[in-house]
C-alpha cells in the first residue's frame, strides 16, 4: 500500500502530504477528488506564494520515483513484519510489554507495570527511549499515558537495522530485569 488508509477500505476526499514527500526539501501536497478541485474554479483565483514551484515538484517526483525503483514499500512491509515478529517474541519474555502493534515500519510497543491490570508504564518507556538513544536508535514515547514506544524509521530501514534494533531492545529488557 502507498497509504495507511488503504488497509481500512476508506477512500478520503482529501489527502495531504507534508515533509516526507520532499525528503528534506520544503514541499507539501494536496490530493483530492476532481469535483472538490473544481470547486476552486469559481472565478476567484486561488493564490499561493510558493505553489507549483517546478524545483519542488521535481523533488517530489524524484522521491516517488525512488520509492518505486528501490521497492521501498515492499521493504517497509517485509522489514516491518520481521521487526514486528521479533518484538512479539520479546513480548513473550518480558512482562513489561503489554501489546505490540503496527503496520509496515510504523510500530508501537505498549509498556505496562502490571500485566493483569495493564497499568501504563510511562517512566519505564522514557527509560527505554533514553537507553535506545545511547545505542544510536531514536524512538519516542507516545499515547495518552506516554507509555507506547513509537518506532517510525525511514523507508530505507532494512533487516540489518531491524536486527540491531531487536538486539538493543532485548539487551535493555534483560539488563533491567523486565522478564516474565
Amino acid at each position: 500500500h502507498f497509504w495507511g488508509f488503504e488497509m481500512s477500505g476508506v477512500i478520503p476526499d482529501i489527502i495531504t502530504l507534508g515533509k516526507p514527500i520532499g525528503n528534506g526539501h520544503p514541499l507539501s501536497v494536496v490530493i483530492t477528488k476532481k469535483h472538490i478541485a473544481e470547486a476552486f474554479n469559481n472565478g476567484m483565483e486561488y493564490f499561493n506564494s510558493f505553489g507549483g514551484n517546478p524545483v519542488s515538484c521535481e523533488v517530489g517526483q524524484a522521491v516517488l520515483d525512488i520509492i518505486k525503483q528501490e521497492e521501498l514499500q515492499k521493504n517497509a512491509h517485509e522489514t516491518g513484519t520481521y521487526l514486528l515478529d521479533g518484538l512479539k517474541d520479546a513480548q513473550n519474555k518480558y512482562n513489561i510489554i503489554g501489546d505490540v502493534r503496527g503496520a509496515g515500519l510504523f510500530i508501537g510497543i505498549e509498556l505496562i507495570k502490571n500485566y493483569d491490570k495493564m497499568m501504563p508504564a510511562p517512566d519505564e518507556a522514557e527509560f527505554v527511549v533514553n537507553q535506545m538513544k545511547k545505542r544510536g536508535i531514536l524512538i519516542s514515547s507516545d499515547g495518552p499515558d506516554h507509555n507506547v514506544l513509537k518506532i517510525k524509521p525511514p523507508l530505507v530501514f532494512n533487516r540489518n537495522n531491524a536486527d540491531y534494533f531487536l538486539e538493543s531492545f532485548e539487551s535493555i529488557m534483560s539488563e533491567n530485569d523486565f522478564k516474565v
